[in-house]
């Protein structure tokens, strides 16, 4: 649980009621003048995270990036002109299950493939609780406009059959996990940020949660695997994660995990969260090539006195004195820190729980064998989770690649426990200049495709030729 004076900032900004970690945090836009049905559907589109894409007014205009470009989420209010007033429950049922909107095929950017498994009660559910979001009469600022041959939204057709749906029921389960496999692959649709691509940029089913890319970012391995997963996490500690976004000397939820957190899974139902967590202990063990190193608590630094991380005055006079006595100059790995990073983190790494500003003591992501997270966090900065959350800068204009190295060995030796860190600056040059991965066909599908309309052309043209002379012959 957090400390009470976590808990009284955050009932201070309304982030969280009396009854939140006992049963979930009380659900925005839930009114006794609903029905229960559109009530139950607000708990659905939390445990969808809808609003991660389409805005806490729902009315989207979000870019989500992918490999082909920028794919804007859409207006889903009751708007009959810009949203979905005119849908039917069988138009919401074949958007979840099939990516068919009434005017056209979606982009999988919408994770359908994930709620193609989404029972028809749910649905019902959700859609009931549509058409409580007050309208928004107004279109997205901005439209999907992908390159040729990613804008012939009929292709999706084919992508559909060969990647829809996303996962598969497993057998062997209790009810508990059961209900644990839906949630994680169909409502919350983690595999959406955990689960590899394939080179159609559908799951890679053999290495399910295993870890992918994610833009800057690097979503974890959630298998149980010890090495490289959360093997050696408790079920309550997932719950506790999954509720509160932090897990005390090991994970913090930053990015777009903190993001679902702060949408999403800090408003599920205790039995619900102790269902995601069954099930993935559950699933199969997968190691990665990127293994924590685990933490030793003996290396960790500790806090300089009990209250100064809630003391903002004592940690600016603190931090003075640290700077003033700092051996080795101002380009040295722990100068830079102070300078960089202890106003927000901290001399010793523990934050400011009260601004909300994160510890980063014994932080996974800092003890991984590969520093890219770390780097990237140092790089490009993490935005928010929430409007009134603080953002991290990034430092990528104002640090060299060997100052950035400093820091990150700094860091990962000081505050994760680790006996020594090597991050060199080719390594940092690497990290910071490396584009995300795009599979084959992505990379060529324009090249691909055109060659692909000769062939028909010469095709049809043979085939005309064929068809001509057979009709010379008849004379």
């Amino acid at each position: 649980m957090k400390p009470f004076s976590i808990m009284l900032s955050m009932l201070a900004m309304g982030v969280i009621s009396s009854t939140a970690m006992a049963e979930g945090i009380m659900l925005p836009n839930v009114s006794p003048a609903n029905s229960d049905l559109a009530n139950r559907g607000a708990y659905i589109a939390r445990s969808a995270d809808c609003v991660a894409c389409h805005g806490e007014n729902y009315a989207g205009g979000s870019p989500i990036a992918t490999p082909m470009g920028d794919i804007y989420s859409t207006n889903i209010t009751p708007s009959k002109r810009y949203g979905i007033g005119n849908y039917t429950k069988s138009d919401l049922k074949n958007v979840l299950h099939k990516g068919r909107a009434p005017d056209g095929m979606l982009y999988p950017a919408m994770p359908y493939p994930s709620f193609s498994g989404m029972t028809d009660n749910d649905i019902d559910a959700l859609f009931a609780y549509l058409q409580t979001v007050p309208a928004v009469d107004e279109a997205p600022e901005y439209e999907t406009k992908l390159p040729f041959p990613f804008n012939f939204r009929i292709l999706m057709v084919g992508w559909n059959a060969i990647n829809v749906p996303s996962t598969e029921k497993r057998d062997g389960l209790t009810k508990v996990q059961q209900r644990g496999e839906y949630l994680v692959n169909n409502l919350e649709h983690c595999g959406t940020c955990h689960t590899p691509r394939n080179s159609t940029m559908g799951f890679n089913k053999q290495k399910y949660l295993s870890g992918a890319p994610l833009g800057n970012w690097h979503a974890p391995n959630i298998t149980p695997d010890k090495s490289s997963g959360i093997g050696s996490w408790s079920e309550q500690d997932i719950v506790t994660y999954l509720r509160t976004g932090e897990l005390d000397q090991r994970a913090y939820a930053g990015g777009p995990m903190g993001e679902a957190v702060a949408h999403s899974t800090r408003y599920l139902k205790d039995e619900d969260l102790g269902a995601i967590a069954s099930y993935l202990k559950a699933v199969p063990a997968i190691q990665a090539d990127d293994k924590v190193t685990p933490v030793d608590v003996s290396r960790l630094p500790k806090p300089i006195n009990e209250s100064i991380t809630h003391d903002l005055i004592a940690q600016i006079d603190y931090l003075e004195q640290a700077k003033a006595s700092v051996a080795g100059g101002s380009n040295s790995p722990e100068a830079l820190y102070l300078a960089a990073c202890g106003s927000c983190h901290g001399i010793n790494g523990y934050g400011q729980p009260d601004a909300r500003y994160a510890p980063i003591v014994g932080l996974s992501s800092i003890r991984r064998e590969k520093p890219d997270a770390l780097v990237n966090v140092i790089v490009h900065g993490v935005d928010g989770a929430t409007n009134t959350s603080p953002k991290m800068p990034g430092f990528s204009e104002d640090l060299n690649a060997e100052q950035i190295a400093g820091i990150a060995n700094y860091v990962r030796v000081n505050f994760g426990g680790l006996k020594d860190s090597n991050v060199s600056v080719a390594d940092v040059d690497r990290i910071m200049t490396t584009k995300p991965a795009q599979p084959f066909l992505i990379k060529y599908a324009g090249i691909l495709a055109g060659l692909g309309i000769i062939v028909a052309l010469l095709l049809l043209g043979l085939l005309v030729r064929w068809l001509l002379r057979r009709k010379s012959h008849t004379y």
